[in-house]
């Protein structure tokens, strides 16, 4: 053990004089109510039929079980170990700080389960590994639980450890109780993708690492393990031979050759092939690979944004076509795709609800994606089924280099001089939307509230000459990030939530902060007011951690989206919409994000509501960042 004798020494004093002093102010059962005549207090030793100071000595040790289950922890490589503390994995936490000496992984202290699990969430993704979570009990759980199905519809490795006291005769009165259950991953089993319940050391040791592997093999997805009060405070017993298995992490699975050379054959044959990406890369070599796929095809790419996966201007990119492309195909291939169903289909939200096929009868359909893998019954983030010609179930960053070769052998040379012709014509497209973009970018310049366009504008004049990581979720955006920007690297855009669960964003995007944080990157979030305030005690977190973080409010003062919702249906109802602004409007009082952030210690200005005030604002701010520490400008904009 790394402990050095004399601070082992040092903490066994001091718990044993603790011991002794508390000794003579502890009640027995009979003896608890003060204040109404009750006799003299009765030590716990004579509680305990026992007046021999042993009984006191014995409640020290030097090498608890929870020193074992740091250095199980270590074994895996987790950098960072974020959490709320809490009685249930005391043992843990301790040993952790005093044992492990808070490093590899440091312990980053948030104020809710929830921040803690949703930057474990944005770290991995940036990162491509997890960093641990602890929680405290069933109370924590129930905490944590959102973030938790956002990782598990993103399919992000998260991995957890949940603190209990499974022996009711140990548990301390009331609190243990409250904070324990038999089976505590019950509430949460239906989105993890595998937990476990070790009751011994080595048991430990071995899910650990079990469940290590499973979290890291696509689809990736949260694991839960559960550290009872008896695995962490108790002695490791006299003799112990405990071992922490080796990590070897499984080659993600690759789909069977036949299958890619029929997918091959169909695409080379294809007059209008189209590629469709959601979640596909994973790395940078994940990103080089699609190109290289769609460069020799000559085939538009279709990037739905659930990651990295293509780079913004590239002549290919073709996501503003989508639907047209889609409309026009012969052949699709979709990888790892959310929702293919919905990718191909129109749907109509109205009062009576429609859909039909946006492909033609005779295009023929390629799944590549590992979602078949692993599926659940509950939880419905599968989607709607869809129908494909080729259903590829493997993993699509490991297919991919196979279905090149593949598509290269079958193409002939006429047929590159095909492709060539069709990518000319993409690439006057893509530039061409980029002008629309720019030109669309200016209409209402000068506008208050600020429009989101001219949000990203200022915001891009200021980055773009840095090392800069765009960190937060996109959805209510419009897409303006991506198309004015230019995102060339994995680590460049985040992705989505999973679930769309509200209040993922400003824990995830400091997460994927801290993972950026060694690389000197500057991280930037577009951060919605809604999601801040499910949980602002992000802001104190990043400000003791010292994490720089470039956030930049999408203040509209609303649950934007839920107010467009409640017109919509008003409408179909034949009422007005005037009274929307009482199911979600943030006013009476409008919130101050900047004095929010100031107050939990961050760096923040505004709100701003002149948009020529926001470039100087943002510039002041990334200096900032650049210093070490977060900020936050908060600019009052319209709705999308």
């Amino acid at each position: 053990m790394a402990t050095t004798k004399r601070a082992l020494l040092k903490r066994r004093n001091f718990l044993m004089n603790a011991a002794f002093a508390s000794a003579g102010t502890l009640l027995s059962p009979t003896d608890r109510s003060l204040g109404q005549g009750s006799g003299p207090m009765t030590p716990v030793s004579q509680a305990a039929g026992t007046n021999d100071p042993g009984y006191l000595k014995q409640q020290t040790t030097d090498q608890p079980g929870a020193d074992f289950l740091v250095d199980v922890i270590k074994s895996l490589g987790f950098e960072y170990f974020c959490a709320v503390p809490g009685s249930s994995y005391r043992g843990l936490y301790e040993s952790l700080i005093n044992y492990g000496g808070n490093r590899s992984p440091e312990y980053i202290l948030c104020c809710h389960e929830e921040c803690a699990v949703a930057m474990c969430h944005g770290y991995s993704k940036i990162e491509g590994k997890p960093v641990c979570v602890g929680i405290h009990g069933t109370v924590g759980l129930q905490h944590a639980s959102m973030a938790i199905y956002n990782a598990y519809c993103d399919r992000v490795p998260v991995f957890i450890i949940v603190g209990n006291v499974m022996d009711s005769t140990i548990r301390r009165p009331l609190l243990d109780s409250y904070h324990s259950a038999q089976d505590p991953v019950s509430m949460v089993r239906d989105f993890v993708k595998w937990d476990d319940q070790p009751m011994a050391l080595q048991g430990f040791a071995e899910s650990a690492v079990r469940g290590y592997k499973i979290a890291m093999t696509p689809p990736t997805m949260p694991v839960v393990l559960v550290a009872d009060y008896n695995l962490q405070e108790p002695p490791i017993a006299e003799g112990s031979k405990l071992r922490i298995p080796k990590v070897t992490l499984p080659e993600p699975p690759q789909a069977d050759s036949g299958g890619v050379t029929d997918a091959a054959r169909l695409l080379v044959q294809a007059q209008n092939p189209v590629i469709i990406v959601d979640r596909a890369a994973r790395t940078q070599r994940g990103i080089d690979d699609l190109v290289e796929l769609a460069e020799t095809l000559q085939a538009p790419v279709i990037d739905q944004l659930g990651r990295m996966n293509f780079p913004s201007r590239h002549p290919l990119n073709q996501s503003h076509q989508g639907s047209r492309l889609i409309a026009h195909a012969d052949v699709i291939l979709g990888l790892e795709l959310e929702d293919f169903w919905g990718t191909v289909n129109t749907f109509t939200d109205q009062l009576h609800r429609s859909s039909h096929p946006l492909t033609n009868n005779n295009a023929k359909l390629i799944s590549v994606s590992a979602e078949d893998l692993f599926l659940r019954s509950n939880m419905q983030d599968l989607n709607r089924f869809c129908e494909v010609d080729i259903d590829l179930a493997a993993d699509s960053q490991a297919t991919v280099p196979s279905l090149i070769d593949a598509i290269k052998r079958e193409t002939t040379a006429g047929q590159r001089s095909v492709f060539r012709d069709r990518r000319a014509r993409f690439a006057a497209q893509r530039q061409e939307d980029l002008e629309q973009a720019r030109l669309e970018a200016t209409y209402a310049w000068d506008a208050r509230p600020i429009t989101v366009a001219r949000l990203c504008s200022e915001l891009w004049a200021q980055i773009k000459g840095e090392d800069w990581s765009f960190v937060s979720f996109a959805r209510y955006l419009s897409r303006w990030p991506h198309r004015l920007w230019n995102f060339e690297k994995q680590y460049q855009f985040n992705g989505g939530s999973g679930a769309i669960g509200i209040g993922y964003n400003a824990p995830a995007s400091l997460g994927a902060a801290l993972a950026n944080r060694k690389h000197g990157r500057l991280s930037v979030n577009i951060q919605s007011d809604g999601d801040l305030m499910f949980a602002p005690g992000v802001l104190w977190t990043a400000a003791h951690h010292r994490i720089p973080l470039l956030s930049v409010m999408h203040n509209n003062r609303a649950y934007f989206a839920e107010m467009m919702q409640f017109q919509m249906v008003a409408c179909e109802h034949n009422r007005g919409i005037d009274q929307a602004h009482i199911l979600g409007a943030f006013e009476n009082p409008y919130i101050n994000f900047a004095k929010l952030a100031q107050g939990m210690g961050v760096y923040a200005e505004g709100p701003i509501t002149n948009p020529n005030d926001l470039g100087p604002a943002i510039r002041r701010a990334i200096s900032v960042v650049k210093g070490g520490e977060p900020a936050l400008i908060d600019a009052v904009c319209q709705g999308r």
